[in-house]
């Protein structure tokens, strides 16, 4: 079904609410300010014949701009609402994982709540989160992760009534092919095939099944109680201890050698969980 066209206030409404709400509060403030003064008419004087082109235009700037000088800060304040409710949203939906006794507390969410937690899961981890929306010409990628130069892609299946299969991984490892990103992760609430498991060995596509992501979502809130308010999240760059954190479950990795497959002989940084988790990070 084609996707129904939006319009230039629903761009901008969601656009505000894409970022800090604090940023919307200080767009309707600027925008008041500097609509206001277009606004304000100018002087009257007499127009020349020559002059009347000039004039009907700037006529047409005052007349939107009377209008834009309260339209423009009520859609900012809007999406700064909005942006305030995602917050909380996302924070409620942490807490409550977290709080829970086992990986179940996944199976009762839908598939948006279930992208949201996933997204949440990896902005605690240190990542930048962007939402595509998933499929269209992103070949089925929820999330977009950045961390320093560095693009990872996400594709969240919330399936508990059957496994992800091997087409689904297979898809977004050409996607990552495509769009240069460094590696991708499938993240779903159930578990994967063999097949699909044995497609992902050895390349830079991590599979996260409901039980893993249950630990990374409560792990990263622990570490998030854990330190000061004013500290930022873990990344997988180097600790005190040079040793990274794992980019899956946010542990501490050690320095391992690969012993076949074409990579055999090098060393990458695995993670110290495995073969619980198969998180890794190429070694500098």
């Amino acid at each position: 079904m084609a996707r129904k066209k939006s319009s230039p206030v629903e761009d901008l409404l969601g656009l505000v609410a894409l970022m800090p709400w604090w940023v919307g509060v200080a767009l309707a403030l600027v925008s008041y300010v500097v609509l206001h003064r277009m606004a304000a008419p100018a002087a009257p004087a007499a127009v020349q014949p020559g002059q009347m082109a000039g004039f009907a235009v700037r006529a047409m700037v005052t007349g939107l701009a009377s209008i834009g000088q309260y339209l423009v800060p009520l859609i900012c304040l809007a999406g700064a609402a909005m942006s305030a409710w995602k917050r909380r949203q996302r924070q409620s939906l942490v807490a409550d994982v977290a709080n829970a006794k086992g990986a179940d507390s996944l199976d009762g969410m839908s598939w948006r709540e279930f992208e949201i937690l996933v997204g949440e899961a990896f902005r605690l981890q240190g990542y930048k989160v962007s939402e595509t929306g998933g499929g269209g010409p992103d070949g089925g990628v929820d999330l977009v992760l950045t961390k320093g130069a560095e693009k990872f892609l996400v594709q969240c299946k919330q399936w508990k009534a059957f496994k992800v299969g091997v087409d689904v991984v297979r898809e977004l490892y050409g996607v990552m092919a495509a769009k240069g990103a460094a590696g991708g992760f499938v993240v779903t609430s159930g578990s994967y095939t063999n097949d699909a498991k044995a497609f992902a060995e050895g390349r830079n596509v991590k599979l996260v099944d409901g039980q893993r992501l249950f630990g990374m979502v409560k792990q990263a809130k622990q570490s998030l109680a854990a330190r000061p308010k004013d500290a930022p999240p873990k990344t997988s760059t180097a600790t005190a201890q040079n040793e990274p954190a794992c980019p899956v479950c946010a542990s501490q990795m050690v320095k391992r050698t690969a012993k076949k497959g074409p990579n055999a002989g090098a060393q990458f940084w695995g993670c110290s969980k495995y073969p619980a988790c198969r998180g890794t990070i190429p070694n500098a």
